[in-house]
């Protein structure tokens, strides 16, 4: 019998969070956002909290770390970190994309594998939440490098995967060069050509149309929906993008697509402002072929201005789509998009937003859009390009963004009426996470205590 009041249980099982993970901000900073938020839930669904959900899901089922040797090219032994952390598998196979950057420690892919497991629920696809990866940098390494690191990660990391136990797939510095390298060593270790255990791969050997494009695409969707509720379209908007990754190129080429203007675009060194709307082939050349710094685009660009270490949330926009890293939009970055008459905000990296920074936006009544909703467009595809794997089916670029529009309008809706339906209407981050957290919850008290 509960005896607990739902805000006593979150505030108890936070507290033990806490003290079990002291030294990773990130994390603690994802469970907090989430537990926080799904009090009503606990009181709509007392046996929640007497069948210990909370308890077990923030804890992972199983946390993989291990050691990567690997030789340069100079013939030096180098050793890396990799991770891999199986949060929930309770609505399907671990799903999550793999992170290739120094800054990757316990506590980021904590973070993002526990945002996956809310995100994954969203879709309605069947898949758990999962995330790993490795504090190897690709950038600057040879192509004969990034293949021995990956080979020696993979020969390591093979025998927690499967099509029916852990699909991994790409994230920040993991692309089709490094999932090339990574399925080939998993094939010949374990002599299955499984092509469902890895999604991202190329669309010549499995796979899908539109996952390169997909987060970034999924993002405007999302936006489009939003606006869509108060009778508006992106049509003449201005729209200001972070990053210059996948997930910011495509987004800025649906924004055109749908009328918008994206006006920027940014890496680490600083920005651009490209009034004329951001060129997506210029950038894509610069970025993804040379592998070139983004002051490199106002220079070939003519029109465009760079603006060195500074972030891109001073542009006046009407939609920003923060598409970079975690925690790059801050309390001040939001102060500014508000003062300049933002209309929107949706997360296109994972959790870019500081806690400050969503509260200064919801306060102002800005349209906002958490992560595990707005960028599920990727792992939605991921998910797809598994369905067609295992059907040994392919799908054209059109058909496979039809199926990706469809799904992100089904998250929104899921995200939309689960505000309403708990007492916060218009509050995406509640919703998002209370129709996210009742999925997973009601599939955990179902299976038992494992």
């Amino acid at each position: 019998m509960t005896t607990l009041t739902s805000n006593d249980t979150v505030r108890l099982v936070l507290d033990t969070v806490e003290a079990r993970n002291p030294h990773e901000p990130e994390f603690l900073q994802a469970v907090h956002e989430v537990l926080e938020s799904i009090a009503p839930v606990l009181d709509t669904h007392p046996e929640f909290v007497d069948g210990g959900i909370l308890e077990r899901i923030v804890e992972p089922e199983r946390q993989i770390m291990f050691r990567v040797p690997w030789i340069d090219d100079a013939g030096r032994l180098q050793v890396n970190r990799g991770y891999r952390i199986q949060f929930s598998s309770v609505l399907g196979p671990y799903k999550g994309g793999l992170r290739f950057h120094p800054s990757v420690n316990l506590s980021i892919i904590k973070f993002l594998g526990f945002e996956q497991i809310f995100k994954n629920a969203l879709t309605g696809q069947g898949i758990g939440g999962a995330k790993g990866g490795s504090d190897f940098d690709p950038h600057g390494r040879s192509d004969a490098e990034i293949m021995r690191f990956c080979q020696s990660f993979m020969s390591e990391l093979y025998r927690h995967l499967g099509e029916h136990t852990d699909v991994p797939a790409g994230d920040i510095g993991v692309g089709a060069c490094e999932i090339g390298y990574l399925f080939g060593q998993y094939r010949k270790i374990t002599n299955r050509h499984e092509s469902g255990m890895f999604t991202g791969k190329g669309v010549q050997w499995g796979g899908a149309e539109v996952r390169t494009e997909a987060t970034g695409y999924g993002a405007v969707f999302f936006v489009e929906e939003m606006l869509a509720v108060h009778g508006e379209t992106l049509n003449g908007k201005r729209v200001g993008v972070s990053g210059s990754g996948n997930v910011a190129i495509y987004a800025i080429e649906k924004a055109h697509q749908l009328g918008g203007t994206a006006v920027t675009a940014s890496d680490s060194s600083g920005y651009v402002l490209d009034e004329a709307g951001i060129d997506v082939d210029l950038l894509r050349q610069i970025k993804e072929v040379e592998r070139g710094r983004i002051s490199d685009y106002a220079a070939r660009r003519p029109g465009a201005t760079y603006v060195e270490g500074e972030r891109p949330w001073r542009v006046p926009v009407d939609v920003a789509i923060p598409s970079a890293t975690q925690n790059e939009l801050d309390g001040d970055d939001a102060r500014a998009l508000v003062a300049n008459g933002v209309r929107a905000v949706a997360e296109g990296a994972n959790m870019p937003s500081t806690p400050d920074a969503v509260e200064v936006l919801q306060a102002a009544g800005v349209l906002f859009a958490p992560g595990k909703a707005a960028n599920a467009g990727g792992v939605a595809t991921s998910a797809l390009e598994m369905s067609q794997n295992a059907a040994r089916q392919r799908w054209n670029f059109d058909d496979s963004e039809a199926k990706l529009r469809a799904i992100m309008g089904n998250v929104h809706h899921a995200a939309f009426t689960a505000a309403e339906k708990y007492g916060r209407p218009g509050d995406y981050v509640a919703g998002a996470n209370c129709a996210g957290f009742e999925r997973v919850a009601h599939a955990m008290l179902a299976q038992g205590v494992i």
